[in-house]
């Protein structure tokens, strides 16, 4: 845990790791506080209702489900995939994959079938756990899968186990595999934002890893009465670690429930009836709840945001209506929550992703891990070792070795560093707009170009020009009721160009009806420039 500071000098100071020799986070994040009655999670289910359990369920049921794995010749370092939405088997099979020292795959269940088909295959799962969905589709391409051998379902499926009957027969007795800290536990794949998904294979310690990375932007985690809820999905880095796994390493409960689609007035709504303390919310999810006119009043004690960078206006936004100061964080599946801010020991500069967070090495480097000097653009690095690093990209060593220079990890995100040590994030290599000699982030335009009155969400691309190399192309969805034209492709350019520089303003404006995003709420902006 964190240690208490006056400011982020002493807290970076008097911060140690501690790394066990031996650690298995399904014992960490559940059995250690089976023995009193916390509540672990509520399940808030689609029709309303609501389920409790406690740290003693979950090591109950968790054991079951660790003897059901084992039926099924699940061993030490076979890869379990668990396609499944927020809830507690999703929890279950997690926790029973890590006690085997098995390797958690998670999968988000809106893939499609070509989606799925890769992961699987990539990984070599030899069970599936999911539901009727998601056995459907794995019944679609199970032919194309000969390393799976069981598809074990929660509500039936064709050509799958009943998870029902068989954590019916499973004892609730399970002695948990006294496996490493540095041994494989988990892969979760990139987004694919930049080429083919890669299998980010983490090891036990990622957990142990993540917690100051969580324990600042969420202000001093934990505290007395502390709940934490996100609308990321448990399939990505950003639900399990972010949110999922540290508050129980914590004793802290998790409300579980995640929406089909967005909905920012029931999110202010469960916020409020839960009375939520701490949340996960990444930027699109707070843009879109700023067109909420009349939200629920909520008492949350802190927010983190990290994925795209906000701006001035979303963080005013975000104070005025939650009355707190939205603490942005940065990282990546393979290395993630290194920077961070927190305003109770730091000043929060709009436009900067904040420091490093203790325990962590970042810096500005050039092509060759060169450390860059202060206000010199570069690309976001961070030291190795580091106990929240991937171990490798799964059986793809050329990927991984690419990864690095020297004892840097090249995030391959372009960034600088002021003389505080604030990061200011610019864009990815494949994101950043070269027009006329000028290197332009798209974030900057998008943050001004959600200023105006018309515009509900934004991404800026650089599209070919024969005479600067690109020009800017900005994508627009318009808040509801407003038609596009002429007259407000002008208006918005000029809006932009007056705010930030001629050479910034987006020369080509397209209306949309949605932007293309990853299921962890990044705009695809590859998608764009390619349509």
């Amino acid at each position: 845990m964190l240690p208490r500071a006056a400011n982020y000098q002493e807290l970076v100071e008097r911060f140690r790791w501690q790394i066990p020799e031996h650690y298995n986070i399904g014992v960490d994040a559940c059995d250690k506080w089976a023995e009193t009655d916390r509540l672990a999670l509520i399940h808030l289910r689609d029709d309303g209702s609501a389920q409790r359990y406690s740290f003693a369920d979950l090591k109950r049921l968790s054991n079951r489900c660790a003897n059901l794995l084992e039926t099924q010749g699940i061993e030490q370092s076979d890869r379990v995939a668990i396609l499944l939405a927020q809830g507690p088997e999703t929890a279950i099979a997690h926790l029973a994959t890590y006690k085997l020292g098995a390797i958690a795959v998670p999968l988000f269940t809106l893939f499609g079938e070509e989606a799925l088909e890769y992961r699987l295959a990539d990984s070599g799962a030899r069970v599936v756990v999911t539901d009727h969905g998601g056995a459907m589709k794995i019944a679609a391409i199970r032919d194309k899968l000969p390393a799976l051998e069981a598809v074990i379902s929660i509500d039936g499926g064709e050509h799958t186990l009943d998870w029902h009957q068989l954590m019916a027969r499973a004892s609730d007795g399970f002695l948990p595999v006294d496996t490493l800290a540095n041994d494989p536990a988990l892969i979760i794949y990139t987004s694919g934002t930049t080429g083919p998904p890669k299998g980010a294979l983490h090891a036990h310690r990622v957990l142990l890893g993540h917690l100051p990375g969580v324990e600042m932007p969420q202000s001093f985690f934990p505290q007395p009465g502390d709940l934490f809820w996100t609308p990321a999905d448990w399939a990505w880095i950003g639900g399990l670690l972010d949110v999922l796994l540290p508050a129980w390493h914590h004793g802290v409960p998790v409300l579980a429930h995640r929406f089909a689609k967005f909905d920012p007035e029931k999110a202010f709504q469960l916020l409020a009836d839960y009375g939520v303390r701490n949340a996960f919310l990444p930027p699109t999810a707070l843009k879109i709840m700023r067109t909420v006119s009349s939200p629920a009043k909520t008492q949350l004690r802190s927010i983190g945001s990290g994925g795209e960078t906000l701006g001035a206006e979303m963080l005013d936004w975000a104070q005025e209506t939650f009355g707190v100061t939205v603490n942005e964080f940065y990282g990546q599946t393979e290395c993630n929550l290194v920077v961070s801010n927190c305003a109770e020991i730091m000043a929060v500069k709009p436009g900067s992703m904040g420091r490093p967070v203790p325990g962590h090495r970042v810096a500005i480097v050039d092509d060759s891990g060169r450390e860059l000097p202060a206000g010199e653009p570069g690309t976001i690095a961070v030291r190795r070792p580091d106990p929240v690093m991937f171990l490798e990209y799964w059986r793809t060593p050329e990927a991984t070795a690419a990864k690095f220079r020297g004892d840097f990890l090249m995030t391959g995100d372009q960034g600088a560093m002021d003389d505080d040590g604030y990061l200011r994030f610019v864009g990815r290599d494949d994101d950043v707009i070269t027009s006329g000699g000028y290197r332009i982030g798209p974030g900057e335009i998008e943050d001004c170009l959600i200023k105006h009155p018309a515009v509900a969400l934004a991404a800026a691309v650089g599209v070919p020009d024969p005479l600067r190399t690109e020009r800017v192309k900005a994508f627009i969805v318009l808040k509801e009721g407003v038609s596009g034209d002429a007259a407000l492709v002008r208006e918005i350019q000029d809006f932009v160009k007056t705010r930030l520089a001629a050479h910034e303003y987006p020369r080509d404006v397209a209306f949309v009806d949605a932007l293309p995003m990853t299921a962890t709420g990044k705009i695809i902006r590859r998608a764009l420039r390619d349509s």
